[in-house]
């Protein structure tokens, strides 16, 4: 073959190729020009979270119970990350874990293209590890939910999760409140993932609406801090309070020994979580003979009836009722200053008991209070065809039924508020919602005779200096395996002030004290005085009287 033949046959070729070349781009142009653009913006052009703010838990006063912070959570594309040993140590070590530690989560993960690396942490220490330009590590804004009251509010708000999503409490209730809706947009990343700029939104994030509570942090500390002491004085195995305002029925504060702190649940108790004042029932004792006196009066009863309490004891069926000593002849006032429970029995084999049991439901036993609490217990309300001799006594002096602290709290604000009960409620300023299930007359004339309980009888503990209080004590035993234990008591002291014009209810219950007195009179009054006489003053509520200087 001639070199000219040679140069022909390859510049032929060559234009072939040329050709070829030529066709090929005509036709990616032409034809497959949508399809590779769509290819080569699915490997760089992607969809973005934005996650949204969660929205505020204020009390009364517009102070916080719960905020969110900005925070970035570290993630890895484990096969992206470099196997540079040097680089992945100083990686590990900002991480805070040994290099055989990361390299181990790596390996575990090796058929994934993310997992975290740390959760939340502050901005300024996450910008120190993405400012070592790691290959395959990044960086993604969250919220972090902090409480500033910490254990003091912690059973009222609860907290939320790693998700920023309601687990417990307010902020489990009100989630679809507080949770905002999180937000899309296109992003245009690098080869290694990065974030190089912000293309545009595809739907902005909505941040969840802030929520005032009832709660006013000032009087929650006052009685956290109380009761706190209260339980561990009397080595007690829990304790609750509950405040309400008697014009609204808001509650001003709710607080439960044992607590947590919602900023550290590393070690967390789940005994402790439980909002007891919503969630844990009981027999309430002594705290409702005054429910049983009020239908005595409406039965036609005068205040000054006079029920003969000798000798001190009764028998009523296979049971004996007995008071601590004969009290002899006692009016209604009388028999719930001294809580005499062969009184109160008297009393109830006079009136109808179903009329008994209508009024305990009308105030709310049996059923939960409306607040939206999340694990409310409604208690327990026995509804009998056909009622026992014994079964009418018991129940009068508050055995064999069951109620939450709150409930009671919502019966004692009831009488306070002259016989209108109001729903109670977690959110200031909520509509109010009341129906009178009391006679005026009638729970003026218990306002009255709980008074006296304070003045005259159980109650004396729970005076507080230069203001008239009302309330009741109680004491119940706790049923075990084998019946009622003579060695587990409740003590309870439910009450309102200032008598003149009512203002504030509080209701207190100490479950197991580990003392020789175990009464409500001894343990709970003092603890209800102590808060209500600095929820008074703090409320600048004027006082019943002055005493005058000597």
């Amino acid at each position: 073959m001639t070199s000219s033949l040679k140069v022909h046959i390859a510049l032929f070729l060559f234009l072939v190729a040329i050709f070829g070349m030529a066709a090929r781009l005509i036709q990616l142009e032409v034809q497959e020009k949508d399809f590779l653009q769509d290819q080569g913006d699915a490997r760089t052009i992607r969809m973005q979270k934005i996650n949204a703010h969660r929205g505020m838990i204020l009390d009364r006063r517009g102070d916080p119970l719960a905020v969110s912070s900005p925070v970035v959570s570290l993630w890895a594309n484990p096969a992206e990350l470099p196997s540079d040993d040097d680089r992945l140590r100083t990686l590990a070590s900002g991480l805070g874990v040994s290099l055989d530690e990361f390299r181990d989560k790596m390996h575990r993960a090796s058929g994934r293209n993310f997992v975290y690396l740390r959760r939340r942490i502050a901005p300024l220490d996450a910008d120190l590890i993405l400012s070592l330009g790691m290959p395959g590590v990044y960086g993604e804004k969250e919220y972090h939910r902090f409480y500033p009251a910490g254990e003091v509010t912690s059973h009222v708000v609860g907290f939320t999760d790693i998700e920023d999503r309601g687990q417990e409490g307010v902020e489990l209730s009100f989630d679809h409140w507080l949770a905002g809706q999180p937000g899309k947009k296109k992003v245009l990343k690098n080869l290694y993932g990065e974030v190089v700029k912000d293309l545009m939104p595809v739907a902005e994030a909505l941040p969840g609406k802030n929520l005032q509570l009832s709660i006013d942090q000032r009087l929650q500390f006052l009685a956290y801090r109380e009761l706190k002491s209260a339980v561990q004085q009397y080595e007690a195995l829990s304790g609750s309070m509950v405040l309400l305002d008697v014009a609204t029925g808001e509650i001003l504060a709710m607080v439960n020994q044992p607590s947590y702190n919602p900023n550290n649940r590393i070690q967390l108790d789940l005994g402790s979580v439980r909002n007891r004042a919503v969630t844990d029932v009981f027999e309430p004792g002594s705290t409702v003979k005054p429910l049983t006196v009020a239908i005595a009066l409406g039965s036609g009863l005068p205040a000054d009836f006079v029920v003969d309490t000798s000798p001190g004891f009764m028998k009523v069926g296979d049971a004996v009722i007995r008071d601590p000593r004969n009290r002899g002849s006692l009016d209604l006032g009388g028999i719930l200053a001294h809580s005499s429970q062969v009184g109160i029995s008297r009393l109830a084999l006079m009136v109808n008991e179903y009329d008994v049991w209508n009024l305990f439901q009308k105030l709310g036993f049996g059923q939960v209070t409306g607040i939206g609490f999340p694990g409310e217990s409604a208690g327990f309300l026995p509804n009998r065809r056909r009622w026992k001799d014994v079964e009418r006594v018991t129940f009068a002096y508050g055995y064999g039924l069951t109620v939450t602290p709150l409930q009671l709290a919502q019966a004692y604000q009831t009488i306070a508020a002259g016989g209108i009960k109001r729903t109670v409620s977690l959110v200031k300023d909520p509509q109010i919602q009341e129906e009178r299930v009391m006679p005026l007359d009638i729970a003026v004339a218990l306002q009255g005779m709980l008074h006296r309980v304070v003045t005259e009888g159980t109650g004396k503990k729970a005076a507080i200096e230069a203001y008239e209080v009302a309330g009741k004590t109680g004491t119940a035993r706790k049923l075990g395996d084998q019946g009622y234990d003579d060695q587990r008591h409740i003590a309870f002291f439910a009450g309102f002030a200032p008598l003149s014009s009512p203002r504030f209810v509080g209701v207190v219950v100490i479950n197991e004290p580990k003392t020789a007195s175990v009464g409500g009179g001894s343990i709970a009054a003092p603890i209800f005085s102590r808060v209500m006489q600095s929820v008074l003053r703090l409320n600048s509520v004027p006082p019943d009287f002055v005493r005058e200087a000597a």
